[in-house]
């Protein structure tokens, strides 16, 4: 008895999470955007320099893949608008305790751009679908916020980047080889894992107006 009852107060925390999050006036969606990006930069500290390649492996994919299920529709994403601003501005959280707008400019600058696009991504899909909130979708839309949304637009400035700033074209297969099959492993472990705590943590009940609401209780 006293494990349903952890199990239910568990269920019900959650979703009066979610409820509160939704319903909050503007200023304090805005605190938790900072702190979602504060955790963004916290985590790009975990950084793992490979020999062939100016992009590293960090842990902030972790941070940007559950700022849009915890934050929600628009509200993921602006939180990882406000890690790349003041990043951009100055602050010491990109990578290696790097901060300014050489980030951007920079190889790994279009993956830092796609950020707020995979946040963005997943809270939307997270506050309208229900069954967004299950392992598989999530697993899925992950892997497309991932390897398309975050990945096309980092290969695109890295191929850029190469072009302007050492006069190499880059092929396909070099491209992918520097910005993409090095991260694989890595990025579909952490998919996994941020996809098994969405999971978790989101309530299964709709708690704004869902589309797939009525479909979700049979």
């Amino acid at each position: 008895m006293q494990e349903i009852a952890i199990v239910d107060g568990f269920l019900k925390a959650r979703y009066i999470f979610f409820k509160w999050r939704y319903s909050l006036v503007l200023v304090n969606k805005l605190i938790l955007s900072l702190g979602m990006a504060c955790v963004t930069g916290v985590l790009a500290q975990i950084k793992i320099s490979l020999p062939w390649t100016p992009v590293p492996i960090t842990g902030q994919t972790f941070a940007v893949l559950l700022a849009g299920v915890l934050l929600g529709r628009w509200w993921g994403g602006i939180s990882q608008a406000i890690y790349v601003v003041m990043g951009v501005v100055g602050v010491p959280w990109f990578a290696g305790l790097s901060g300014g707008y050489g980030a951007l400019i920079g190889p790994s600058g279009g993956y830092i751009i796609g950020f707020i696009l995979a946040a963005l991504f997943l809270g939307h899909f997270t506050d309208k679908y229900i069954r967004a909130r299950s392992f598989l979708p999530m697993f899925a839309l992950m892997l497309f916020a991932n390897f398309v949304l975050i990945h096309v637009p980092g290969l695109l400035q890295l191929g850029l980047w190469f072009h302007i700033a050492k006069g190499t074209g880059l092929t396909l297969w070099e491209l992918l080889w520097m910005g993409t099959i090095p991260f694989v492993i890595g990025d579909i472990t952490k998919i996994v894992a941020a996809a098994m705590l969405a999971k978790a943590i989101t309530p299964k009940e709709a708690y704004n107006g869902e589309v797939d609401a009525v479909r979700a209780k049979k």
